[in-house]
């Protein structure tokens, strides 16, 4: 899994010039919580595919970017939680055992 780190506000905006060619992933990841490091270590175990790009927030260190996801793309914050962004929007978000990359696949080849 090749993660590109969430650590600025502004890559928000990058996340979504770059969604009009290519889906973009966020995982939005409690160092906290047991159910967001099992999560984090299916999504790991899976083949990502190169088609996709997936971008990984540390949310306790960076509460303020969760934050700004949840305004930017109009979902209900969640710990943890995955948003498929493509053309600038979120069209799909799904949180806790519901994360799976074959979802994600999925929605991302559909929408």
């Amino acid at each position: 899994m090749n993660w590109h780190q969430l650590t600025q506000a502004e890559q928000l905006e990058k996340i979504k010039e770059k969604s009009f060619s290519k889906p973009q992933v966020i995982f939005k990841h409690s160092t906290r919580c047991s159910i967001s490091s099992m999560a984090l270590s299916r999504l790991e175990r899976s083949e990502a595919p190169e088609s996709i790009d997936f971008h990984y927030l540390d949310l306790i260190n960076y509460r303020g970017i969760s934050n700004q996801i949840a305004e930017d793309f109009k979902v209900y914050h969640e710990s943890p939680q995955i948003l498929l962004i493509k053309n600038g929007e979120c069209v799909y978000d799904e949180s806790h055992s519901g994360i799976s990359m074959d979802e994600i696949v999925e929605q991302a080849s559909v929408n």
